[in-house]
């Protein structure tokens, strides 16, 4: 019992990585954007679930960890960092690297990016006194605004369609770490703390955390291709030169 969040960890992350050294998918040439995509932001996410975790907003089952534990966290917690993530980034580079042509319309675009806008701010209004609702609400309009109205990045309609098609492994992992199908929850929620509605027995703000979480990611990821390939480019063309 007392490995049940690492067995999650491991079991999200092990095909993933077994299926980076596939010939069709070759990710494992993307480790060199991926690990800063991950480890950054990973860190920022580290440092928000220490706060909360101190301040009671959520906290971890004993009888579900190993006992290691690194600042306020088990070890697992940070492990859920590198593992979800990483299966995540596998999903959005092989969904386009095998159907390169899969992609949203610029409308279909504008109506997800306003609709998850109009929830956020609705969201943030009616539950500005839970801090979990609030917060993750509030980062997740200002990094959507940023990314798909003010910046307009040309991911971010890849991103809306691997994220929804990830909503049913999340549904899987987080149900197990909220307690679906489990005797209790490995990790506990402050009813204080959230807005209250759950899908199953996950908060619904967990799934604006996820879309926040792997967005983010998701974002240095492009930035740092695109970074590199800039950088081929411009080698390619003073060579020629």
């Amino acid at each position: 019992m007392h490995y049940t969040y690492l067995t999650i960890d491991l079991a999200s992350v092990a095909v993933p990585f077994i299926a980076s050294f596939h010939p069709k998918l070759k990710f494992y040439r993307q480790w060199a954007y991926l690990w800063p995509a991950l480890l950054f932001p990973g860190l920022l996410f580290v440092c928000w679930d220490c706060f909360f975790t101190a301040r009671g907003v959520w906290g971890f089952n004993p009888d579900y960890v190993t006992g290691l534990y690194l600042f306020n966290l088990p070890i697992e917690e940070i492990l859920f960092f590198i593992c979800i993530p990483y299966a995540c980034l596998f999903s959005y580079h092989c969904l386009f690297t095998l159907w390169p042509r899969m992609k949203l319309s610029q409308g279909a675009i504008n109506v997800i990016t306003w609709l998850l806008l109009l929830i956020a701010v609705a969201g943030m209004i009616a539950f500005s006194d839970r801090i979990y609702t609030f917060v993750t609400l509030l980062l997740t309009a200002v990094f959507v605004c940023w990314s798909a109205v003010v910046l307009k990045k040309d991911w971010i309609g890849r991103f809306y369609i691997c994220y929804g098609l990830m909503l049913l492994p999340f549904l899987v992992v987080n149900g197990l770490l909220t307690g679906s199908w489990i005797d209790n929850p490995v990790v506990w929620y402050n009813p204080m703390e959230i807005a209250g509605p759950r899908l199953m027995t996950i908060p619904l703000e967990d799934i604006a955390y996820g879309l926040l979480m792997i967005g983010v990611e998701v974002a240095m990821y492009e930035y740092l291709l695109g970074n590199s390939q800039e950088v081929k480019a411009t080698s390619s063309l003073q060579t020629h030169t």
